[in-house]
């Protein structure tokens, strides 16, 4: 069957929207129909009233920079992993910028190499690996040299996204539900379509799924927090 069905869903732009809801409801099934990496079996997508079987591929893959949770850390040099055009010409100014932006200067500074620095170890002897907090920080930059009008992101650091895309529509899914009161609008996906949507406030006055959600994982995080278990 569907993993989703007569989901209706019109994102406005320059609005930021958090897609939440539990494992396998199909949170990442309904950002891959709209990036256009896979197709609906029925309905359409349109982009300002346009529909995207309209656009070349990669014209409509340009104005999408996705940061998934299993993006790939390439085993290329830091520069052409931001860039993502290995042998083309970088613009080494925009790449200091946005690795200044996502937070990594002083980690590329220690580095011997620098931004020619190899990733990936077992694939180059003279290769480097980043930690987990290290790579979705890359991950950002490279997000932000791509520049698209709008941004996916599936990770963590999105908290830092919010103060880095002034003005772009961007589309959050969300895990953790205490990052999404920054967003303009929450979607809830359940039961194969759109259970609830809203801002953070309206949803937990509705006191459906979401509120239940938010609470489950606020005793969570207060159980969590500190030193020793955070």
């Amino acid at each position: 069957g569907n993993v989703l069905e007569s989901i209706n869903l019109h994102i406005k732009a320059g609005e930021k929207l958090a897609v939440v809801g539990s494992n396998g409801a199909g949170k990442t099934t309904i950002i891959k129909i709209i990036c256009g990496l896979i197709r609906a079996e029925e309905g359409r997508v349109l982009i300002n009233g346009i529909d995207i079987d309209r656009f070349a591929r990669e014209d409509y893959y340009a104005m999408f920079s996705a940061v998934f949770q299993d993006s790939g850390v390439l085993p290329v040099s830091i520069a052409d992993n931001i860039a993502l055009n290995v042998g083309e010409k970088k613009d080494y100014n925009r790449i200091q910028e946005c690795i200044a932006l996502a937070g990594l200067s002083e980690k590329i500074k220690s580095l011997p190499a620098g931004l020619e620095t190899k990733l990936v170890r077992y694939i180059s002897e003279d290769g480097m690996e980043f930690s987990g907090g290290e790579t979705q920080k890359l991950l950002l930059a490279r997000a932000l040299y791509k520049n698209a009008p709008v941004i996916i992101a599936e990770n963590q650091i999105y908290q830092s996204y919010n103060e880095l895309i002034h003005g772009r529509t961007a589309i959050f899914i969300s895990h953790r539900l205490s990052s999404t009161r920054f967003c303009d609008r929450i979607i809830l996906i359940s039961d194969k379509g759109i259970a609830e949507a809203g801002t953070h406030d309206e949803l937990m006055a509705l006191n459906g799924k979401y509120a239940e959600m938010f609470r489950v994982q606020s005793q969570y995080y207060k159980g969590w927090q500190g030193g020793r278990r955070s």
